[in-house]
């Protein structure tokens, strides 16, 4: 049994087909990515997991528990976190407070410190600038925060949506190193990445989205080596 399993999906937007019977399964300990197109039902995949979209037909379950259309609050209770697309951290919070309210879901005698201090471990950087307003952080940083903050809640599941979108290029292999050092540490995820080379070249598995369906899933590895997925996405 995966431990995350998407079935026959469809969610709209009014009148706008999002995802048409999508499928997707993760299997505990995994990093498994969904790569395609703007527009391809990426973001909108994410979102139906943490509850922020209803879907209108079809079932997420995550360990064996049917969680299709729960709210949001209930989804981080459950054990699934989300780093949201633009990183969307408290502008006029600072960092300690940011972290701090990734772990509103928790019990205050739940080790929270532990994790506090494993985040900043992670991301050595924040420990600078703790006190420091999130909204002054570079975009390096704020995804940085993004994902420390999601981590906060002690999640089995880790959604990630774009988390190197707009980053300069060594900022990118940092946080795919980082993203690898999470895998390792217990958590499982599920990648949402236009920079395809990278996030095939780190996951174990992938799908390919497109119009809100899935067109090819298979090996990342394979898929990376994939003529196709090569010209489509890679710019070969």
């Amino acid at each position: 049994m995966a431990l995350l399993e998407i079935e026959s999906l469809n969610v709209s937007y009014g009148a706008i087909r999002a995802l048409t019977d999508l499928s997707v399964s993760v299997e505990k300990g995994e990093i498994v990515t969904l790569i395609g197109a703007n527009g391809a039902g990426k973001s909108t995949t994410l979102r139906a997991i943490s509850g922020l979209v209803n879907s209108s037909s079809g079932h997420i379950r995550y360990n064996g528990r049917d969680i299709t259309n729960l709210s949001p609050d209930k989804i981080v209770t459950a054990g699934i976190s989300h780093s949201p697309e633009g990183r969307r951290v408290f502008a006029n919070m600072s960092v300690r407070e940011n972290l701090e309210m990734g772990a509103f879901s928790r019990n205050k005698h739940d080790n929270i410190k532990d994790d506090f201090d494993r985040a900043l471990t992670l991301f050595p950087r924040l420990k600078e600038r703790l006190g420091q307003n999130s909204g002054t952080l570079s975009g390096g940083e704020q995804q940085m925060l993004a994902m420390g903050r999601a981590l906060m809640a002690k999640p089995d599941v880790l959604l990630l949506d774009e988390p190197s979108l707009g980053l300069a290029p060594f900022l990118v292999r940092d946080i795919f190193s980082i993203i690898q050092d999470i895998n390792k540490q217990g958590a499982t995820i599920l990648l949402v990445e236009q920079n395809a080379h990278m996030a095939l070249k780190v996951a174990s598995r992938a799908y390919v989205l497109e119009t809100g369906q899935i067109t090819m899933s298979g090996d990342a590895k394979e898929l990376l080596a994939s003529p196709d997925i090569r010209k489509a996405y890679l710019g070969e």
